[in-house]
């Protein structure tokens, strides 16, 4: 073990995107697979003092500790010298965790909101690693050794919520039921593979993460590029009172598919589109550049494939055009749903 303490900031380790789980002998010494949660990811540092100052660290190094007091006040149960990597997760009002709440969250600085939004949206922290013990760096031992001190430290410190220990398996079959069933409950999007002799490498991504992905559809609302070559399409889903919302938009389409769409598009007449006025940022979060668009009558019917990760009824993550169902009216697409509900056609 090395005798130099960790400090934030400290890179966390990484994961690449795979389509499907790796045999065991893709990464050192054999898999382990954890699940993986759509939240935020976070460090946790204790003091090492008793009693002295907790931290909670973002993946890009910012410290957020302070909007999250419920944390602050559970890090009593955590020993002196300790860090954790993890995720931060929060809860509506229904129980289910929620994206966009832990977004208002991590966002929140006045006092008194970060105490209101505690109170109605509390936070978990899911932990999935141990990097330092006693003061102690462990970053050089294997991931299976750390796992073991993990679970470990949940043990004898009867860890208790909102500190969380993640769900673990060594069999992949296991692994590809959470992919199956597991992922239909928001806030949990598939599974990270990890080598079990792999020592922990900050900033590098040695790990692989496969997310659950299904085909379903979506209504065509608008373009990026010409009617006669279109690029982007922006997707969306009619809610119970007949108002097409925003559901995501696709990556870049193939030529083979923006030449069928070219002949099924129709541009939406002045003042007779529900997204008139509307804005689309151009990146996969919050804010960015705006999508230069050209608004079509909804009318056209995408298959899409897309990964579970939700925040308000809008896929987060980019959507994969498959088809055009031209034999499938807007009608016929499911209906608009926010977390906690469902509501179909």
């Amino acid at each position: 073990m090395s005798p130099d303490p960790l400090r934030p900031p400290v890179e966390p380790m990484l994961a690449q995107a795979r389509e499907s789980l790796p045999g065991p002998g893709a990464l050192p010494g054999g898999i382990a697979l954890d699940l993986k949660w759509d939240g935020y990811r976070a460090l946790a540092f204790t003091s090492s003092r008793p009693g002295g100052v907790f931290l909670m660290q973002t993946r890009r190094g910012g410290l957020i500790q302070d909007r999250f007091p419920e944390l602050i006040e559970a890090a009593a149960q955590l020993p002196p010298g300790l860090v954790l990597d993890g995720e931060l997760l929060v809860l509506n009002g229904a129980g289910v965790m929620d994206f966009g709440a832990l977004q208002r969250r991590a966002a929140s600085t006045a006092p008194r909101t970060v105490r209101m939004l505690a109170q109605a949206h509390p936070a978990y922290y899911v932990a999935f690693d141990v990097l330092q013990i006693d003061g102690h760096s462990i970053l050089t031992e294997p991931w299976e050794h750390r796992r073991d001190r993990l679970e470990a430290l949940f043990a004898d410190h009867a860890l208790s919520p909102p500190w969380t220990l993640c769900p673990s398996t060594r069999d992949p079959g296991v692994a590809r039921e959470w992919l199956e069933t597991w992922t239909r409950t928001p806030g949990i999007e598939g599974v990270v593979v990890k080598g079990l002799a792999q020592s922990y490498r900050p900033g590098t991504r040695g790990w692989v993460k496969v997310r659950a992905r299904e085909t379903t559809e979506a209504v065509v609302g608008a373009i990026t590029g010409a009617l006669g070559r279109p690029r982007l399409l922006v997707l969306g889903r009619y809610d119970a009172a007949r108002r097409l919302r925003y559901v995501g938009k696709t990556t870049e389409v193939s030529p083979a598919d923006a030449r069928q769409l070219a002949d099924q598009l129709t541009p939406a007449a002045p003042g007779a589109h529900p997204w008139e006025g509307a804005r689309f940022s151009a990146g996969w979060g919050r804010g960015g550049d705006v999508l230069d668009t050209t608004l079509v009558v909804p009318e056209r019917v995408a298959e899409v494939s897309v990964d579970t990760a939700q925040d308000r009824g809008v896929w987060r993550h980019p959507v994969r055009l498959v088809r055009i169902r031209l034999d499938m009216p807007p009608d016929d697409v499911q209906r608009f749903r926010a977390y906690g509900t469902s509501v179909t056609a």
